[in-house]
Formats: structure tokens, C-alpha cells, sequence
């Protein structure tokens, strides 16, 4: 009482500088509120419930549909040591019945979508606003009662290893899984996220229990709804159906151990009487918050333009390079479809293109080329009908949006491409290359690469024992 007085009486200078001070506020808000409305995009009203769960809405008056997506901040990168696809079977588990997409298709006109990547589990669920409660009561479902009882993990599991089967065998598919290997070994993102049918089969009924207990949790997620549904009718939906969901004591950190160098040998994979071969050559990427992230589109479409043109006298069925970013790390991956007589040739290119890139200034006209391709795989984003929920989700876990990226690439220099270019290829980066295609035929091919070439599981040294996040040793 005594400060309150004291304010109440200040002397005149003071209370006219108060004054002066609330006039120049209350003038910049009207601006602030004019940037807010010329960027475009909505800002979401946030809640949370008492059990950690975050909540973004953004209520759309007279909209008959809503969207809700949940993102879970743990994926693939938390499976078990030897047993990669843990968690991907794990989101199988959260809705494992067919007929609930035939439900939310057909009975609510929406859709119903579980993706699993290295860093998260999301699950999209949209439909009409004025069944809202039955979208709500579906995730609840999923995360307060996975089916987890033995004859349930058989199920799923011999569902993803029938997947993983009919797959596998894919070349092209093989050769991004062998490249990714190579390049990380034991790290995390040097698995497969589905798994293969060996670690599958490893994976038993406490596993997944164990980290159903430790990452489907209320505190370690975050969840965007837009809409026709006004927020009191929505905090009132989130409380009644998951207001039970139990929360963590604790959430596991993102922390392994640092990737082994990978192996300088071309790696061989056999496919007998392939005439077509898989070139591969991956080098670490950036994550998700590395300053430099919006240039890496840029420098990956000037790699792909110039390994095109280089290329064209081979005649490749196919050729791209693409930058998936990730959380801790990321992986620039590039690969070409090409007869087996050219596959040295292939690689050799690849290499060149990426080594006089890291070390030689760009044109004008070509950043201004990159620069279009990776703005409009910005706006490509936007077009899709979760583009916004996508972007609140990316600002609140990694504190950047679509448009501090379309900013920085339109203010990118030819040397800040360059400069991001040596950091991807140049000094002691370490580059990962594989061929897929007939063992035969691409030993002779590819013996005159430097570095040599490796035929697996032929002259193949023993893997290194895959690390093992420490948040899910067991005691």
C-alpha cells in the first residue's frame, strides 16, 4: 500500500513522462497491429491445460470445418538400439484399425493421418466443426487407450514387416536407405525409420510399452486447431477428453553420441541383373535451427542444375538433389538413375560439381535461378491445407517460420551461397557414396574410383553397435 501511495502522489515531472510514455505505446500499437495484418498470417491464441498439453486455436467464424494436428516432439530418432521402426510402430499402434480413416472420411468428411519422422509423431485429424467433439474424442482414444496387449503388437507387427517386405527390395529405395547409412553409421539418422524385417522382428511388447510411457505424453506435445470452433467450445472439449492424459515426470533430451566419420569406399550394393544402376552421394546437412538453414535449398538446386548438365552426354534417366533438415543434423542427398557402364562417371561428376561449388564464386544469374526453385517450393507449402498449423508448429518448437525463410533467401548473396556451400562440401567434409546394381558388372566399373569400393556383405567390416539414447536404457 505504502508503493501504491507514493506512485499515486509522484510529482508532476513523473506523472507527465507516465503520460508521454502511454501516448507513444498507445500510438505504436495501431502499427503493430497493421504489420500483423499485412504478413498474412493469423497469430493463434495460445492455452495449456494443467497437464502441460500446449495449445494453439485460431477460430475461423462460419468455417464448416476444422483441423486439429498434434505433434509429438520425439520420432524415429529415439528407437531402440536394434530395433529400428520402434516408434514408427509405435504411431501404427495409435490408430490401428482401418476402418476409423473409413469413419472419419465418410461419417465426418474429413481425413486422418499419422506421420513419423526422425523428430516427431503427427497426427492430422480434420472434419466438420460441428463434430468436433467426435475428432477430439478420437485422439483421445489414440493416446489415452493404445491397444498394446500381445496379440496387438503381433498384429502390428506383422503388418509393418509385410510393408517393409513389399518395399525393401525397391532400388531406388534401397540406395537412400544404404546412402543415409553410410553417411551417419549408428546415429540416429543413419536408420530407417520403418524399420527392416531383422529389427522388427526384435521388437517385443515391453518395448513398446516402455516408449509409449516415456513420449506419448501431454507435456511433450503440442496441438493446433483452425476453424469453425470458438475457443471456449474447444478448451472445454480439451479439458473434458484429455484432461486425464498423465504427463511426464520428465522429457527425454535429443542427445547422442556424435556420428563416426563416415567410410571413404564407394559402397556396392548387389542387385543381380539390374541393366540400370542407383548412384548415391550424401554429405551432412544442417538442422532445423542452424542459422544458414533457408541457403541450403539454394545450394542444393545449383548442385542439381549443374550435375544435370554435367550429366547430359550420359543420358540419365533421372537425377536429383534434395536437403532434409532435421532437428540435430540433416542429410544433402543426391542420386541419379544411370546405365551401369556410367557410373563412375556419375559419381565423379557429382563430385566435381560439389568441389568447384564450395570453392568458386556463383553467377548472378544462377542464385537468381536457385533462388525460384526454392521460393516456389516455399509457396508449393503453403498451398497445402495444414500449411498453417505446419508453420505455428515449426515457430513455437523451432522458433522460425515460412516467412523468416522467404526472407532470407531473398537476401541472399553469391558469397553467402558460397560460404554455406564450403560448409556443406568444403575442408574435411566426409561424403558418403553407393551404387546399387548388378555386384558383377560394377566391380570393374567402379574400381578406379579413389577411396576404393566396398561390396556389402562381401569385404564388409562388422557395423559399429548402433547407439542407444540414454532415455531409453533400461535400469
Amino acid at each position: 500500500m505504502k508503493r501504491q501511495f507514493h506512485s499515486l502522489h509522484a510529482p508532476r515531472t513523473s506523472r507527465k513522462a507516465i503520460i508521454a510514455a502511454l501516448l507513444i505505446v498507445s500510438l505504436c500499437l495501431p502499427v503493430a497491429n497493421v504489420h500483423a495484418q499485412n504478413s498474412g498470417t493469423p497469430a493463434p491464441r495460445r492455452e495449456q491445460l494443467l497437464n502441460g498439453l500446449r495449445l494453439l486455436l485460431l477460430n475461423r467464424p462460419g468455417d464448416p470445418q476444422v483441423l486439429l494436428k498434434v505433434r509429438i516432439n520425439n520420432g524415429a530418432a529415439f528407437d531402440l538400439a536394434g530395433k529400428e521402426g520402434l516408434m514408427t510402430l509405435l504411431s501404427d499402434a495409435l490408430f490401428p484399425d482401418a476402418e476409423t480413416r473409413q469413419y472419419v472420411a465418410e461419417e465426418l468428411g474429413g481425413r486422418l493421418e499419422v506421420n513419423t519422422s526422425y523428430d516427431s509423431i503427427e497426427i492430422l485429424l480434420s472434419g466438420k466443426a460441428s463434430d468436433f467433439e467426435r475428432l477430439v474424442e478420437l485422439l483421445r482414444n489414440a493416446v489415452l487407450q493404445m491397444r498394446l496387449a500381445a496379440e496387438d503388437v503381433n498384429r502390428l507387427r506383422e503388418a509393418r514387416l509385410k510393408a517393409v517386405r513389399d518395399t525393401g527390395g525397391q532400388p531406388a529405395l534401397l540406395a537412400d536407405r544404404a546412402a543415409a547409412a553410410r553417411l551417419y553409421r549408428s546415429y540416429p539418422y543413419g536408420r530407417t525409420l520403418a524399420g527392416t524385417p531383422e529389427s522388427l522382428a526384435r521388437i517385443e511388447r515391453a518395448d513398446m510399452l516402455l516408449a509409449r510411457e516415456r513420449f506419448i505424453n501431454p507435456n511433450n506435445s503440442l496441438l493446433v486447431v483452425i476453424g469453425g470452433v470458438e475457443a471456449p467450445r474447444a478448451l472445454r472439449a480439451f479439458r473434458q477428453f484429455l484432461g486425464s492424459w498423465r504427463k511426464s515426470d520428465s522429457i527425454p533430451p535429443s542427445t547422442f553420441r556424435q556420428p563416426e566419420t563416415p567410410d571413404a569406399r564407394t559402397l556396392i550394393v548387389n542387385a543381380p541383373g539390374a541393366n540400370e544402376v542407383e548412384v548415391r552421394l550424401a554429405a551432412r546437412g544442417l538442422s532445423r535451427t542452424d542459422r544458414d538453414r533457408a541457403a541450403a535449398p539454394v545450394v542444393v538446386a545449383l548442385v542439381r542444375e549443374r550435375w544435370a548438365t554435367a550429366l547430359k552426354e550420359l543420358q540419365p534417366k533421372s537425377t536429383f538433389a534434395r536437403h532434409d533438415a532435421h532437428n540435430l543434423s540433416g542429410v544433402v542427398l543426391l542420386g541419379a538413375t544411370v546405365p551401369a557402364g556410367v557410373a563412375a562417371q556419375t559419381l565423379e561428376a557429382a563430385r566435381t560439381v560439389i568441389a568447384n561449388l564450395a570453392a568458386s564464386p556463383i553467377s548472378a544469374a544462377e542464385l537468381e535461378n536457385a533462388r525460384r526453385i526454392a521460393l516456389a517450393a516455399i509457396n508449393e507449402r503453403r498451398q497445402r491445407p495444414e500449411a498453417l498449423a505446419d508453420e505455428w508448429l515449426d515457430a513455437a518448437i523451432y522458433n522460425t517460420t515460412i516467412a523468416d525463410d522467404e526472407r532470407a533467401l531473398n537476401a541472399l548473396t553469391p558469397a553467402d551461397v558460397q560460404r554455406v556451400a564450403a560448409r556443406l562440401f568444403g575442408g574435411e567434409a566426409k561424403l558418403a557414396s553407393v551404387v546399387v546394381g548388378d555386384a558383377t558388372q560394377l566391380r570393374t566399373e567402379l574400381a578406379r574410383l579413389s577411396g576404393g569400393i566396398e561390396v556389402a556383405g562381401a569385404n564388409s567390416t562388422p557395423p559399429a553397435s548402433a547407439s542407444e539414447p540414454a532415455s531409453l536404457k533400461r535400469p
